[in-house]
């Protein structure tokens, strides 16, 4: 008996045929259908029902999988319990992102750049979707770390969050907008967004969760005319007289792109932030544990109450 037949085994009974099995594993049909058999052969019972549209495993083949199941994670835990020892990385991390989400600040490609050449090893993964879909994610195990835009004031449980960017919104129009007023002032409550066509990020952002809770609480629901995904598109919309384009602002209201004014927008929790976001129970291999590290130490920590060398 082989450890790779038990992996064949493990993974036709995971598709459910050979077909897609062999595509799964990358061998031809024929050999793993043989590998299958002489397995068979040598415990003297068949494992797997053939009759069937689908392949299932026998009664004798369900008592087996178990075992199998736990022969390929000792496996594998002894392949990355050397690895950790030599220092050597192996296996795959996902990285999520959401778009826009740390500006210039942090360049993610010299990031991921730099890791991969501490750990040329590790195959490495970046995918961008909404916040929401991320969390999601997270939750279900697809990828292992994110950066984005919390929907909602408070963590869900399953997930930690440590905070990187924490910016008020604004009101970003083009110069001569009604809402700047005579007094070209720089402040404006949101309830003067009231009616007014806007422009904004998608629902599933932190940033649209932001506005819709601070409208609510003024009575209000947001009339959001164009959505993007790239703040920067936002901005081109504005400088266009559309709309009103709700974004974070940077320093001295700074980041909502040339040729346009950036009013802060008054009222309770209308901020966006970005969050360095991991399932609570903590990373669930060594590959992701060392990106988290690395994140930990590239970015910055404006959790509250944090202090430097917080730890996450």
């Amino acid at each position: 008996m082989e450890l790779r037949q038990l992996r064949y085994l493990v993974a036709v009974v995971d598709e459910g045929g050979f077909t897609r099995a062999a595509a799964r594993l990358h061998l031809a049909q024929p050999g793993l259908s043989a590998q299958i058999r002489q397995l068979e052969k040598e415990l003297g019972q068949p494992l797997l029902d053939r009759s069937g549209r689908s392949v299932t495993p026998t009664e004798v083949g369900r008592a087996v999988l178990p075992y199998a199941r736990a022969a390929l994670a000792a496996a594998h835990a002894v392949r990355q319990t050397v690895d950790e020892h030599t220092g050597l990385l192996r296996g795959k991390v996902t990285l999520g992102l959401v778009s826009g989400a740390t500006g210039h600040a942090f360049d993610v490609a010299a990031f991921l750049a730099d890791f991969h050449a501490s750990h040329p090893a590790l195959e490495i993964a970046l995918t961008e979707d909404t916040s929401e879909r991320m969390q999601a994610a997270l939750l279900a195990g697809e990828i292992d770390i994110a950066l984005l835009g919390p929907t909602a004031e408070e963590p869900p449980p399953g997930l930690s969050y440590r905070t990187v960017i924490d910016a008020p919104l604004g009101a970003a129009v083009a110069p001569g907008h009604p809402l700047l007023g005579p007094a070209d002032r720089t402040a404006v409550p949101l309830a003067e967004l009231r009616d007014r066509p806007l422009i904004c990020l998608p629902r599933g952002t932190g940033v649209r969760a932001a506005l819709e809770r601070g409208c609510a609480r003024a009575g209000f629901r947001p009339r959001v005319a164009f959505e993007a995904a790239s703040p920067q598109v936002l901005a081109q919309l504005a400088a266009r007289g559309l709309g009103v384009a709700v974004l974070p602002l940077g320093e001295e209201g700074s980041g909502v792109g040339d040729g346009l004014r950036a009013l802060r927008l008054l009222g309770a929790g209308l901020r966006a932030r970005i969050v360095l976001a991991r399932p609570a129970s903590g990373p669930t291999s060594p590959a992701a544990r060392a990106l988290l590290d690395r994140l930990g130490e590239a970015l910055p920590d404006v959790s509250e109450g944090a202090g430097a060398g917080s730890p996450f």
